[in-house]
Parts: structure tokens; sequence; C-alpha cells
């Protein structure tokens, strides 16, 4: 039998409802039970894959190649588990289904309506594929109150009336303002949001106050009694200098003894257990973040950077880095659209340079004059996605002198060092796109085997000959064409796919740390396991 959680947010957004469930899922796995971690979102568009990082933040990119929001780069940092198209549901893919179905004529002529037609296809999304996991954690996207919210609360009623109590949880997850001028804290707004989710027939069974001052027991008492909820259930979620101390904060306040006494499965062995299993996994990490043995400075020269929420898995993977070297790293958000002299200044104070993915010309002369900067002047440097292309370009025009290098994703003509490629062989199976296809329907997403060559920095990193890193891109280096530009261009290809006929990953020889990918292997990066391209970087920017 699997037990439901659902984890709704109050008062306002961005409290951090995908911090806080996987923080839950890292609690209850400590304790020995397995995990499944899902989350429903209100907006219409099928997934985030064509949203600007600028208003939605980083599309986050799952084994299977599903497109999916930031949160689940938290649920698989956190949990190390791996999650699938089948864990993220939105309005617009309920929809989708239904009216497919109705198109079919599935419904036998039946007027079509939020309850039960909608209502039904968010409680089969949420049982799906759950019988045989201790524990689902459901967060559900946006605030209480929102009107594009109203059906996944009606069908988290509907589930909690249909399973019971004994088998359901609503925690939700608050906001308590601290009034500086009189010193306290304000439960009001608590009040109003827990209200609203009542009148919709959902009693929540713990609060999760988050708030930037302790609460005290009267506080507690307070939310207690207004909010028809036990005073051990109201549990203080205080504000965290970093996430990864949240899941270390939340079992010192109680909340998964008291998840765990919701439903019967109190035990002094398991909690005994969570103890130990903090200590040796989430501890190094904290004793880390908090005192670290050395600083390092490095700079992220990108396109987004207005919005760290666009680079958030590169940020933390770049920050898991430095929990392996027990450093604390210092990120320096460079706008690849300054101009040259303030992209010198900013970069002459760092220890290493990274250029991360994107999309779109807005911003490339930049960030191939901080590669041009890196390469000359030695300094470390980690190519991600559209960092491994302009790598290309910028050797080719620098180099090999090849002045009008460019891709075919920027410009209309030129060389093509950066193609289009229509279909390559991928598992012995053979795959096709088209360019004039669905926007997301054009892309290479997902897990992708790559073949690494031996006396490689790329074999050094990894030690191994085979690895899998994840995608998201549109246009490949042009190695059918262009090799011997490359070769005279200094650039050494030591990662390729399987049929060698793209590329995955490239270096230099005689740097002393200058390599790039074409996947992004932040998306498989967490602070218990980090990923070793992004400790090897670390380790490098420390060394210079």
């Amino acid at each position: 039998m699997s037990y439901f959680i659902f984890v709704t947010g109050g008062v306002m957004s961005s409290l951090g409802k995908g911090i806080a469930a996987s923080s839950i899922g890292a609690l209850l796995q400590l304790r020995g039970y397995s995990i499944k971690m899902k989350k429903l979102d209100p907006y219409i568009n099928v997934d985030p894959g064509t949203m600007s990082p600028y208003k939605h933040g980083e599309v986050f990119v799952m084994e299977d190649g599903c497109e999916a929001d930031l949160d689940f780069g938290h649920y698989e940092r956190f949990t190390r588990i791996q999650c699938s198209g089948s864990d993220s549901l939105t309005t617009g893919r309920i929809y989708e289904k239904v009216l497919n179905k109705e198109r079919r004529g599935d419904y036998l002529g039946s007027d079509i309506q939020i309850i039960p037609h909608i209502t039904n296809e968010i409680k089969e999304f949420i049982k799906k594929e759950s019988e045989n996991i201790d524990f689902t954690i459901c967060e559900i996207g946006g605030t209480i109150g929102d009107i594009e919210g109203f059906p996944y609360i009606e069908a988290l009623r509907q589930l909690s009336l249909e399973l019971g109590k004994a088998q359901t949880m609503c925690i939700h997850l608050t906001y308590l303002p601290y009034i500086k001028v009189s010193d306290e804290l304000k439960t009001k707004p608590t009040q109003h949001s827990v209200k609203q989710l009542q009148s919709m027939g959902v009693q929540p069974d713990i609060i999760l106050c988050r708030s930037e001052k302790d609460i005290n027991d009267e506080i507690k008492s307070k939310i207690s009694m207004f909010c028809n909820i036990q005073k051990d259930n109201v549990i203080v979620a205080l504000d965290a200098s970093d996430i990864y101390l949240i899941p270390h904060q939340y079992h010192s306040s109680g909340l998964d003894k008291q998840i765990c006494k919701h439903f019967n499965l109190d035990d002094d062995l398991l909690e005994k257990r969570a103890e130990e299993a903090i200590k040796s996994q989430w501890d190094p990490i904290i004793k880390t973040i908090i005192s670290p043995k050395k600083n390092v400075k490095i700079a992220i020269v990108g396109k987004y950077v207005k919005l760290k929420d666009a680079y958030i898995s590169l940020n933390q993977a770049i920050i898991h880095g430095g929990i392996a070297n027990e450093a604390k790293v210092e990120i320096l958000w460079i706008d690849a659209e300054d101009n040259y002299e303030t992209l010198l200044d900013k970069m002459s104070k760092v220890s290493g340079i990274l250029v991360p993915g994107g999309f779109s010309s807005r911003g490339i002369d930049g960030k191939i004059f901080a590669i041009k900067y890196a390469r000359e002047n030695k300094i470390p440097f980690l190519g991600i996605c559209l960092g491994l292309q302009l790598s290309v370009i910028e050797a080719c025009r620098n180099v090999a002198n090849v002045k009008n290098a460019t891709s075919r994703e920027f410009s209309e003509s030129g060389e093509f060092v950066i193609d289009f490629m229509d279909s390559w062989e991928s598992n012995g199976v053979t795959e096709s796109r088209s360019e004039i296809g669905n926007k997301g329907a054009t892309m290479r997403l997902g897990s992708y085997p790559c073949k690494i060559a031996e006396n490689s920095l790329a074999f050094e990193i990894y030690g191994k000959t085979e690895i899998t890193e994840r995608h998201r891109h549109r246009y490949e280096v042009n190695i059918k064409k262009y090799e011997s530009v490359f070769q005279n261009a200094g650039i050494v290809i030591s990662g390729t796919s399987i049929d060698e006929r793209l590329v995955e990953i490239v270096e230099r020889k005689g740097h002393p740390f200058f390599i790039a990918t074409q996947a992004h292997p932040e998306f498989k990066s967490s602070p218990i396991l980090p990923h070793p391209l992004f400790s090897n970087f670390v380790k490098a920017s420390m060394e210079r």
C-alpha cells in the first residue's frame, strides 16, 4: 500500500514547495522507505519546454527526455531517484488527454466537465505507478486561491475521501510575515490561507510555517487553535542560508516523526536509523557548507543571469563540485551582453570560467570572447551544450583562421561548423527529426550514450570509456565536413556518439583544464554524489 502526501502552498508564491517536498522525500528515504515524487502544475502549457527561462526558470530534462519543471531537479538532487515523464502533469496535458478521448468517443456522448472528467484524470495520474512505492509525494503547483488550481485541490479532496486519512496527508506550506517595527510574527495570512483550503474541503494535517524568525509556543498554539490542527503538527520552517541545510532542519523540528505518526508508522528503530543516516550522509555536506576549508571564485558567462533560476541545476552542480573539494564556490554571474571591457574586468577576478547552454544568437559574441580569454590565459574552462558549440566556433575562427565559422542557428550564411543533424544512430536505432517541425520535437532530448577516448582528459575525469548524459539541444558539431579544420584548430574530440557521427566532448591539449560537453551533466549531479566534471573543474580552478 502506498501512502500519499500532498504538498500545497499558501499566502504567496515561491515559498519553496519543491524544496519542502524534496526534503520530505529525503527524510523518508533515510528511514528506509521507498518514495516517488510527482508534480502537478496548473499552467495550460503541455510542458515548460517552450517557456522563456525568464518567466519560468530552468527547463529540467529527465532520463527519458521529458522536459519538466525545475522542481524535478530538486527532487532528484535531494533523493537521488530518477523521475520520468509520467511523474509530471500540467493542465495542458490533462485537457489534451481528455479532449482526445472525447474526439474518439470514449465518453459515449457525455458532457465533458471539470468534475468528474478532469478530476478523474488527475486522480489517475496521482495513483499511477504508486502500487509498489511506500510514499508518493505530490507537489501541487501555484498558491491556494489561484483559479487554475481549483481542479487539483478538488481531486485532492476526492482522493482523501476515497482512500481515507490513514492513507493520505496534506502538508500546507505557508508564510508568517515578520513585522520589524512591532517585532512580531503575524499568523493572520496563514489563518486565511488555511481557511480557504478548508472551504474547498481539505483540512491540512501539518502546517509548515516558513519564517525568518523562530516560532514560539504561543504562536504555535494560536495557529493550532485557529487552523484546527494539533500543535505538534505546526512545524517551523526557518529561512536557511543554504537549501541543503533544510532536511536536517526539518528533522530537528520533528517533521518526519509527525508524518510517520500520522500514518501509524512511528518506530523508535526507524527514528534511530534516520539519525544515523543524517549523520553519515548530510552532516559532512553541512559541515563543508558552514565551514569550508577553501574558497574559489568561478564565472558563469550567460545571457539569463538576471534570473538565477534559469541556471539553477548548473548553479547547484558547481556548489556540489565545491562540496567534493571541501570548498565554498563563489559564483560571479557575468552577462554575456556586457561590453568587452566589462567582461575583461570581471573575468580577471576569477579562477575558472564556465559558458552554459542557451538558444538563439543573443549574447553569442560575449560568450565567444570569454572562451577565447580562457583559452589564451590558461584559465580552467568548462563548456556546457552551447558552450561546446561556441568553443568549436571560437577555435575555428581564431586558431584555424576560418573567420566566417558559425552555426546555422545564428546565421543564414558562412561555414556551418555547427549544423542541423537530421538523423543518427542511438542504441541500434536510427533517430530522425525535421528542422521545420514543432519546436518541442526537433531537439535531442534525454539520456544518450557517449564513447570516450582513452588518454584524454574526459577519460581521466569519468574513469571509463562509455557514459550516458542527458541532452537538450537542436544543433550538432559538423564533424563530417570539418574534421580536418577542427584538428588544425587544436580541437581534440574525446567523446562521440557510439556510431561516431555526433560529437559529445571536446578538449584542448596543452591547457591545464579545457573541456566542453554537448550534454547537460548538471542534471545528474547531487550534493551526495557530485558530478565528476564539476568536481574536477572546481579542483582545477582551485589549483590555478
